[in-house]
């Protein structure tokens, strides 16, 4: 593995783009008039934020990853970078994506970035082995990049970035539990503690993510409530969150690894899919 290759390897590629997608989602919901330009400026500020967060978490875990076949073949683990280069990688994107947000956009956009970063990078990574309240900390800065680009276009942290806030936090507990479930076996040799009870994959946690996936729907509708764009993109948003529910009852039904896996890939789709819908209904 090249040192190039590594790098980019850290950042978390597809992982970073679809958290900093989101970012111009919002972007695009709260700008009065429709600019690409500055849409993907946020998205660029974001990808590096993201990134930046991404490449600290694998500097904590690199012992952890060793320990995980699905990680173990990282850069860190690999030693093809060593944690002083990687650390300065992390220093440059993340300042990089905040300059950019700040100067560009507004010192608020920034803040809030930093905000972002300071909870993934810092306090949900090393929760992860502590508590299962990891995942409620990491849904924070998760749910943040659709308010950070409301905020990018209005400069104001007002109900409507809340909404969008709350529509991605609410997400993010099907998501990470599903995930979870998939890959127990592979986070119980690093220690880490996802799933919201002591049994794991049981009843209780399958019922915990249908009772979230549940609250999807009513949040979703937020966004026609407040104005912010029309019943189109609702009815998606409630069929959308209908589809994601009934996969939560196979779960419920069978607590088998195969219905966890169907969660996992129905929230990948269940986020884009509802926020482009937002964003059409408005234009």
């Amino acid at each position: 593995m090249t040192k190039a290759k590594a790098y980019f390897q850290l950042l978390k590629f597809r992982l970073s783009l679809t958290v900093s997608f989101s970012s111009a989602i919002g972007y695009l919901l709260g700008a009065h008039e429709l600019n690409w330009g500055r849409a993907l400026l946020v998205l660029l500020g974001g990808l590096a934020v993201t990134g930046s967060a991404n490449t600290i978490n694998q500097i904590h875990e690199i012992d952890l990853d060793k320990l995980m076949k699905r990680t173990a073949k990282r850069p860190l683990p690999m030693g093809v970078l060593s944690t002083t280069e990687a650390w300065v990688y992390a220093v440059l994107l993340g300042a990089f994506g905040l300059l950019l947000l700040g100067y560009f956009f507004n010192p608020l956009t920034a803040a809030l970035s930093l905000l972002s970063l300071i909870l993934y990078g810092f306090i949900y990574t090393p929760l992860k082995t502590i508590s299962p309240i990891c995942v409620a900390v990491g849904a924070i800065p998760g749910g943040m990049p659709p308010l950070i680009g409301w905020v990018a276009a209005t400069g104001v942290l007002g109900v409507e970035a809340w909404i969008l806030f709350g529509i991605q936090f609410m997400w993010q507990f099907p998501h990470f539990w599903a995930i979870a479930w998939v890959l127990d076996e592979d986070y119980k040799k690093a220690g880490f503690k996802m799933l919201p009870t002591p049994g794991g994959r049981d009843l209780r946690t399958a019922f915990q993510i249908m009772t979230y996936t549940l609250l999807l729907i009513p949040l979703s509708l937020l966004p026609l409530q407040f104005g912010m764009t029309g019943k189109t993109s609702a009815l998606i948003a409630v069929v959308c969150g209908v589809l994601f529910l009934m996969q939560t009852f196979y779960l419920m039904r069978t607590c088998t690894k195969k219905a966890a896996m169907r969660i996992m890939f129905g929230s990948f789709l269940y986020l884009p899919i509802v926020q482009i819908a937002l964003v059409f209904d408005k234009l």
